[in-house]
Protein backbone atom coordinates (compact mmCIF):
# COMPACT_ATOMS: atom_id res chain seq x y z
CA UNK A 1 0.00 0.00 0.00
CA UNK A 2 2.84 2.38 0.89
CA UNK A 3 4.46 1.79 -2.50
CA UNK A 4 1.19 2.59 -4.28
CA UNK A 5 0.88 5.82 -2.31
CA UNK A 6 4.46 6.75 -3.24
CA UNK A 7 3.66 6.11 -6.90
CA UNK A 8 0.58 8.34 -6.64
CA UNK A 9 2.68 11.10 -5.05
CA UNK A 10 5.20 10.90 -7.87
CA UNK A 11 2.62 10.51 -10.64
CA UNK A 12 0.44 13.46 -9.62
CA UNK A 13 3.34 15.66 -8.51
CA UNK A 14 1.95 16.24 -5.03
CA UNK A 15 4.75 18.75 -4.50
CA UNK A 16 2.71 21.24 -6.53
CA UNK A 17 -0.27 20.62 -4.24
CA UNK A 18 1.94 21.26 -1.21
CA UNK A 19 2.98 24.57 -2.75
CA UNK A 20 -0.69 25.31 -3.34
CA UNK A 21 -1.45 24.57 0.32
CA UNK A 22 1.36 26.91 1.41
CA UNK A 23 -0.01 29.64 -0.85
CA UNK A 24 -3.50 29.06 0.59
CA UNK A 25 -2.07 29.35 4.11
CA UNK A 26 -0.33 32.61 3.17
CA UNK A 27 -3.61 33.88 1.71
CA UNK A 28 -5.47 33.06 4.93
CA UNK A 29 -2.84 34.86 7.00
CA UNK A 30 -3.00 37.84 4.61
CA UNK A 31 -6.75 38.08 5.14
CA UNK A 32 -6.32 37.84 8.91
CA UNK A 33 -3.63 40.51 8.81
CA UNK A 34 -5.95 42.85 6.91
CA UNK A 35 -8.66 42.06 9.44
CA UNK A 36 -6.32 42.78 12.33
CA UNK A 37 -4.88 45.92 10.75
CA UNK A 38 -8.35 47.19 9.81
CA UNK A 39 -9.59 46.74 13.35
CA UNK A 40 -7.22 49.49 14.50
CA UNK A 41 -9.09 52.00 12.39
CA UNK A 42 -12.63 50.64 12.42
CA UNK A 43 -14.47 50.45 15.73
CA UNK A 44 -17.09 48.13 14.18
CA UNK A 45 -14.49 45.39 13.77
CA UNK A 46 -14.59 43.98 17.29
CA UNK A 47 -11.89 41.51 18.27
CA UNK A 48 -11.95 41.28 22.04
CA UNK A 49 -10.24 37.96 22.64
CA UNK A 50 -7.86 35.41 21.22
CA UNK A 51 -10.57 32.79 21.59
CA UNK A 52 -12.74 34.68 19.11
CA UNK A 53 -9.95 35.18 16.59
CA UNK A 54 -8.78 31.55 16.85
CA UNK A 55 -12.30 30.35 16.06
CA UNK A 56 -12.32 32.70 13.07
CA UNK A 57 -8.97 31.36 11.85
CA UNK A 58 -10.10 27.74 12.25
CA UNK A 59 -13.33 28.39 10.34
CA UNK A 60 -11.44 30.10 7.51
CA UNK A 61 -8.85 27.31 7.33
CA UNK A 62 -11.44 24.54 7.22
CA UNK A 63 -13.42 26.34 4.51
CA UNK A 64 -10.33 26.75 2.32
CA UNK A 65 -9.05 23.19 2.71
CA UNK A 66 -12.39 21.45 2.29
CA UNK A 67 -12.47 23.08 -1.15
CA UNK A 68 -8.77 22.29 -1.62
CA UNK A 69 -9.52 18.62 -0.87
CA UNK A 70 -12.12 18.60 -3.64
CA UNK A 71 -9.44 19.68 -6.13
CA UNK A 72 -7.33 16.73 -4.98
CA UNK A 73 -10.30 14.37 -5.41
CA UNK A 74 -10.80 15.82 -8.89
CA UNK A 75 -7.11 15.47 -9.74
CA UNK A 76 -6.41 12.01 -8.29
CA UNK A 77 -9.73 10.28 -8.98
CA UNK A 78 -12.34 12.09 -11.08
CA UNK A 79 -9.90 13.21 -13.78
CA UNK A 80 -8.51 9.68 -14.02
CA UNK A 81 -11.98 8.32 -14.80
CA UNK A 82 -12.91 11.21 -17.07
CA UNK A 83 -9.75 10.83 -19.18
CA UNK A 84 -9.87 7.00 -18.95
CA UNK A 85 -6.28 6.92 -17.59
CA UNK A 86 -7.61 4.90 -14.66
CA UNK A 87 -7.98 2.00 -17.13
CA UNK A 88 -4.20 1.80 -17.46
CA UNK A 89 -3.84 1.63 -13.68
CA UNK A 90 -6.40 -1.15 -13.47
CA UNK A 91 -4.36 -3.17 -15.98
CA UNK A 92 -1.53 -3.46 -13.43
CA UNK A 93 -1.41 -6.64 -11.32
CA UNK A 94 -2.73 -4.67 -8.35
CA UNK A 95 -6.16 -4.96 -6.80
CA UNK A 96 -8.40 -2.09 -7.96
CA UNK A 97 -9.58 -1.42 -4.45
CA UNK A 98 -6.00 -0.94 -3.22
CA UNK A 99 -5.44 1.71 -5.89
CA UNK A 100 -8.51 3.70 -4.85
CA UNK A 101 -7.74 3.22 -1.15
CA UNK A 102 -4.22 4.58 -1.73
CA UNK A 103 -5.63 7.65 -3.47
CA UNK A 104 -8.14 8.27 -0.68
CA UNK A 105 -5.51 7.79 2.04
CA UNK A 106 -3.31 10.35 0.30
CA UNK A 107 -6.19 12.85 0.11
CA UNK A 108 -7.17 12.29 3.76
CA UNK A 109 -3.61 12.61 5.11
CA UNK A 110 -2.94 15.69 2.99
CA UNK A 111 -6.18 17.43 4.03
CA UNK A 112 -5.86 16.64 7.74
CA UNK A 113 -2.20 17.70 7.85
CA UNK A 114 -2.88 20.89 5.89
CA UNK A 115 -5.69 21.94 8.24
CA UNK A 116 -3.53 21.36 11.34
CA UNK A 117 -0.49 23.04 9.79
CA UNK A 118 -2.36 26.08 8.48
CA UNK A 119 -4.15 26.60 11.79
CA UNK A 120 -0.88 26.46 13.72
CA UNK A 121 1.07 28.73 11.37
CA UNK A 122 -1.65 31.37 11.00
CA UNK A 123 -2.39 31.41 14.75
CA UNK A 124 1.30 31.76 15.66
CA UNK A 125 1.94 34.48 13.09
CA UNK A 126 -1.22 36.27 14.17
CA UNK A 127 -0.11 36.19 17.80
CA UNK A 128 3.26 37.79 17.03
CA UNK A 129 1.61 40.31 14.70
CA UNK A 130 -0.82 41.32 17.44
CA UNK A 131 2.06 41.72 19.87
CA UNK A 132 3.25 44.47 17.55
CA UNK A 133 -0.07 46.10 16.65
CA UNK A 134 -1.80 45.49 20.01
CA UNK A 135 -5.23 45.26 18.38
CA UNK A 136 -6.64 42.62 20.73
CA UNK A 137 -6.97 43.77 24.36
CA UNK A 138 -6.37 40.25 25.63
CA UNK A 139 -3.54 38.07 26.89
CA UNK A 140 -3.10 34.63 25.39
CA UNK A 141 -3.33 32.09 28.20
CA UNK A 142 -2.23 28.46 28.22
CA UNK A 143 -5.85 27.38 28.74
CA UNK A 144 -7.05 29.23 25.64
CA UNK A 145 -4.16 27.82 23.58
CA UNK A 146 -4.81 24.26 24.83
CA UNK A 147 -8.56 24.47 24.19
CA UNK A 148 -7.90 25.84 20.72
CA UNK A 149 -5.48 23.00 19.93
CA UNK A 150 -8.08 20.41 20.96
CA UNK A 151 -10.79 22.20 18.97
CA UNK A 152 -8.57 22.33 15.89
CA UNK A 153 -7.80 18.61 16.18
CA UNK A 154 -11.49 17.64 16.42
CA UNK A 155 -12.54 20.04 13.68
CA UNK A 156 -9.73 18.82 11.43
CA UNK A 157 -10.97 15.24 11.81
CA UNK A 158 -14.57 16.18 11.00
CA UNK A 159 -13.58 18.49 8.13
CA UNK A 160 -11.38 15.77 6.61
CA UNK A 161 -14.30 13.36 6.74
CA UNK A 162 -16.79 15.75 5.19
CA UNK A 163 -14.26 16.74 2.50
CA UNK A 164 -14.87 13.27 0.99
CA UNK A 165 -18.55 14.03 0.30
CA UNK A 166 -17.81 15.70 -3.09
CA UNK A 167 -16.53 12.29 -4.27
CA UNK A 168 -20.15 11.14 -4.47
CA UNK A 169 -21.22 14.02 -6.74
CA UNK A 170 -18.08 13.94 -8.87
CA UNK A 171 -18.32 10.20 -9.56
CA UNK A 172 -21.88 10.41 -10.86
CA UNK A 173 -20.82 11.88 -14.20
CA UNK A 174 -17.07 12.10 -13.66
CA UNK A 175 -17.38 15.87 -13.45
CA UNK A 176 -14.58 18.02 -12.01
CA UNK A 177 -16.72 21.20 -11.79
CA UNK A 178 -19.45 19.28 -9.93
CA UNK A 179 -16.88 17.95 -7.47
CA UNK A 180 -15.58 21.43 -6.65
CA UNK A 181 -18.99 23.12 -6.61
CA UNK A 182 -20.33 20.52 -4.18
CA UNK A 183 -17.43 21.28 -1.81
CA UNK A 184 -18.24 24.99 -2.00
CA UNK A 185 -21.83 24.19 -1.06
CA UNK A 186 -20.65 22.16 1.93
CA UNK A 187 -18.48 25.08 3.06
CA UNK A 188 -21.38 27.49 2.59
CA UNK A 189 -23.66 25.30 4.71
CA UNK A 190 -21.23 24.39 7.48
CA UNK A 191 -18.94 27.42 7.77
CA UNK A 192 -21.23 30.39 7.09
CA UNK A 193 -21.67 32.61 10.14
CA UNK A 194 -25.20 33.07 11.49
CA UNK A 195 -25.48 35.38 14.48
CA UNK A 196 -21.99 34.61 15.72
CA UNK A 197 -22.18 30.83 15.25
CA UNK A 198 -21.97 28.26 12.48
CA UNK A 199 -23.64 24.90 11.93
CA UNK A 200 -20.27 23.38 12.75
CA UNK A 201 -20.85 24.51 16.36
CA UNK A 202 -23.75 22.05 16.59
CA UNK A 203 -21.55 19.03 17.26
CA UNK A 204 -23.90 16.45 15.72
CA UNK A 205 -23.77 18.17 12.30
CA UNK A 206 -20.00 17.95 11.59
CA UNK A 207 -19.90 14.44 13.06
CA UNK A 208 -22.79 13.32 10.85
CA UNK A 209 -21.27 14.91 7.73
CA UNK A 210 -17.89 13.33 8.50
CA UNK A 211 -19.52 9.90 8.83
CA UNK A 212 -21.36 10.45 5.53
CA UNK A 213 -18.06 11.34 3.87
CA UNK A 214 -16.39 8.19 5.19
CA UNK A 215 -19.35 6.06 4.07
CA UNK A 216 -19.17 7.60 0.59
CA UNK A 217 -15.48 6.70 0.39
CA UNK A 218 -16.25 3.19 1.62
CA UNK A 219 -18.98 2.71 -1.00
CA UNK A 220 -16.67 4.01 -3.74
CA UNK A 221 -14.11 1.38 -2.74
CA UNK A 222 -16.69 -1.39 -2.35
CA UNK A 223 -18.32 -0.77 -5.74
CA UNK A 224 -15.12 -0.21 -7.70
CA UNK A 225 -15.42 -3.55 -9.47
CA UNK A 226 -18.84 -2.53 -10.81
CA UNK A 227 -17.64 0.75 -12.33
CA UNK A 228 -18.04 0.85 -16.08
CA UNK A 229 -14.85 2.33 -17.51
CA UNK A 230 -16.23 2.49 -21.04
CA UNK A 231 -18.81 5.21 -20.36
Amino acid sequence: MLNIIKLEIKKHKIGSSIKGALIATAFIFGCMFLFLFGSKFDDELIMESYEFIFVLIDTFVRAVFIIFASTLIAKLIIDEYKNKTITILFMYPINRKKIIIAKLILIVIFTFTAIIFANAIVAILFYFMNETLQSIPDTLSFTVAKNHALRVLMNALSATGMSLIPLFFGMRKYSVPTTIISSIMIVFIVCSNNGGMTLNDIIIIPITLAIIGVLIAYMAIKNIEKVDLIQ
